[in-house]
C-alpha cells in the first residue's frame, strides 16, 4: 500500500493544483494500493475516480500542531509520501509579514517534525526508508544580480522580498532533515504557472495569468507592468513560466525521483519551464481572443509588483532537472493559451 498526504492549501487559493494533483495521483501505476489524505483550510473535494474509503479529506490549518498531527495519524498510518504545497504567496507575504512566517517557514517546520517523529517511532525500527517530502519552492529563492542563464548549483540563494526568504529557509530545512535521514526530501522551485484557473490569487506574478484568463472570460484584466501597448516594459519584464499540466507531470515524477541522485547539500531542483515577455503574452491572447479580448486589458504602473516580479530570474538551465527524469513544457504560450480558452467551454 501507498500512502499519500497531499496538502491542497494555497491559502485562500482554494488549493486548485493540489485537486489536480490528487486527480492525477489516481491514474499513476507506480502507486500500487494508493491511500491519499487531502488537507486544506476548507474541506477537501475528493477527486472523481476515487475507490469508495480510498481517499480521507481533512478539514486542517497547519499552523496548529494539532492538525499537522493528525495528517500522520489517520487510520491510513503514516504516509509514504508528503507533498507540502500550501503558502502565503508573494505579495500576501510582503503585506503581512507574520502570516507569511508562520505559514512559509514554521508550518513546514512542523510537518518535517511530524515526519521525523513517525519515523523514529516506527519506520527506523521496522526499516522502512524514510517518507519522500515534496516540498513546492519558488523561483523568488533567487535576487540581485544574476547570470544570464540560472544554473541551480552555482547561483546562491538570495531573495529580494519575504515570500522568497520564506522559501529558502523552507529549502534548507528541507536539505537538513534529508541529510540527517528524517525525510527524503526533494524542493521543486516552481515556475509562474500560466495559465492558473479560478479568482486572482495574493501572488505578485497574479497578473500573469489574469491578463490572459480575464480577456478570455470577456473581463476586463490589469496589466502592472507598463502604460500602454506600446511599452517597452513590456519586452524588457521576462517570466520563467510553466502550464499547470507541465508542472502536474513533474508532481508525479518527484514521488518517484531517486533522493540519492542529489548532492548531500541540497534537495532543491529548478523545474523545467521558458521563457515569455509580458507583450509576447499579450500578443498570445490577441492570436487565441483576438481584438476584443486585447481591449479588455488597462494598464496601472505598481512599481511594488514590478521589483518584486523583476527580481526573479527569467531563464534557467532546464538540463539538470531533466537528467534527473523532469519533463520540460512541450507547449508554447499561443498553445498554452488556447488550452485554457478550450478548458472553458467544458
Amino acid at each position: 500500500m501507498t500512502r499519500i498526504a497531499c496538502d491542497l492549501d494555497h491559502h485562500r487559493a482554494a488549493g486548485w493544483l493540489g485537486g489536480l494533483l490528487a486527480h492525477r495521483l489516481l491514474t499513476d501505476d507506480k502507486l500500487p494500493g494508493l491511500r491519499m489524505v487531502l488537507t486544506d483550510i476548507v474541506e477537501p473535494r475528493v477527486p472523481a475516480g476515487a475507490a469508495p474509503g480510498q481517499v480521507l479529506a481533512l478539514r486542517s490549518d497547519l499552523r496548529k500542531a494539532e492538525d499537522r498531527r493528525a495528517v500522520y495519524e489517520t487510520a491510513f498510518g503514516a504516509p509514504d509520501v508528503v507533498y507540502a504545497l500550501h503558502g502565503i504567496m508573494s505579495r500576501g507575504s510582503e503585506e503581512d509579514f507574520d502570516l507569511g512566517m508562520s505559514v512559509n517557514i514554521d508550518s513546514i517546520r512542523g510537518l518535517l517534525e511530524e515526519a521525523r517523529r513517525a519515523q523514529q517511532q516506527g519506520g527506523a525500527r521496522a526499516g522502512l526508508r524514510p517518507p519522500r517530502f515534496v516540498f513546492t519552492s519558488s523561483l523568488a529563492v533567487f535576487g540581485g544580480p544574476l547570470p544570464d542563464v540560472v544554473a541551480p548549483r552555482n547561483t546562491p540563494l538570495t531573495p529580494e522580498g519575504s515570500y522568497g526568504c520564506g522559501k529558502a529557509v523552507s529549502e534548507m530545512l528541507v536539505s537538513e532533515y534529508s541529510r540527517r535521514g528524517f525525510v527524503d526530501g526533494v524542493s521543486l522551485r516552481l515556475p509562474t504557472i500560466v495559465v492558473r484557473p479560478g479568482p486572482p490569487s495574493f501572488a505578485t506574478s497574479a497578473f500573469v495569468s489574469g491578463i490572459v484568463r480575464e480577456p478570455l472570460q470577456g473581463q476586463e484584466a490589469v496589466c502592472p507592468v507598463g502604460r500602454s501597448f506600446d511599452d517597452p516594459a513590456l519586452d524588457e519584464v521576462r517570466l520563467w513560466v510553466t502550464s499547470p499540466e507541465n508542472v502536474i507531470e513533474n508532481f508525479v515524477v518527484a514521488a518517484h525521483v531517486d533522493g540519492a541522485r542529489f548532492p548531500a547539500y541540497s534537495r532543491s531542483v529548478n523545474l523545467p519551464g521558458f521563457t515569455v515577455s509580458v507583450k509576447q503574452e499579450l500578443d498570445a491572447l490577441k492570436a487565441v481572443g483576438g481584438q476584443k479580448a486585447l481591449n479588455l486589458v488597462r494598464f496601472e504602473e505598481d512599481a511594488t509588483n514590478r521589483r518584486i516580479v523583476c527580481s526573479w530570474p527569467s531563464k534557467f538551465d532546464n538540463q539538470p532537472a531533466v537528467d534527473l527524469g523532469f519533463v520540460p513544457e512541450p507547449a508554447d504560450f499561443v498553445e498554452i493559451t488556447r488550452r485554457f480558452q478550450k478548458s472553458l467551454a467544458k
